[in-house]
């Protein structure tokens, strides 16, 4: 019994050393240019993720991953309330593959989200970014930086988030 609870008390040490230097790797690393698909099929360069100077929120999703859907939900909820206070833009990539990128239109239609959603179906924005598991939430300050990341998403992430883009609108 003690074996097993240090072995789990140092993998979970061992993850979130992990979870750390990933984050270090990616902080004040500018966005890279790559180019996705919107919703219609149309390529789309990352160098036109543009805010007018304020926060853009980058949160990678698929639709078979039940906390992305928690997230990007609540996000949706709490939109126009952020907007309002700190201008952040929202953009929801889906790294749903060729072979399900055509349930992603019909699939955020159904749900009325109102920030603009990508399909990174060959994974280079995903790549790029060393996103390994969704949901992945990125922020970006008004110079295209990365200033904040964070894996996963458990009912009150979207509270710390928030404090962070408050941050960059002081």
């Amino acid at each position: 019994m003690k074996k097993s609870a240090f072995l789990v008390i140092c993998l979970s040490l061992l993850m979130f050393i992990g979870y750390s230097s990933s984050n270090s790797q990616t902080k004040n690393k500018k966005l890279p240019s790559i180019k996705i698909k919107d919703l219609k099929g149309a390529k789309v360069s990352t160098d036109n993720f543009k805010n007018d100077g304020k926060p853009i929120v980058i949160s990678f999703w698929a639709t078979w991953c039940k906390p992305c859907l928690l997230e990007l939900n609540t996000m949706h909820e709490i939109y126009p309330q952020w907007q309002k206070e700190t201008g952040v833009k929202i953009i929801a990539v889906s790294i749903d593959d060729t072979r399900n990128s055509s349930k992603v239109a019909p699939f955020v239609k159904g749900r009325n989200w109102k920030y603009d959603v990508y399909l990174d179906e060959n994974s280079d924005l995903r790549r790029a970014l060393n996103v390994n598991n969704p949901p992945h939430t990125f922020l970006i300050n008004g110079d295209g930086e990365i200033v904040w990341e964070h894996n996963g998403y458990a009912a009150g992430d979207e509270k710390e988030l928030f404090k962070e883009i408050k941050k960059l609108v002081k």
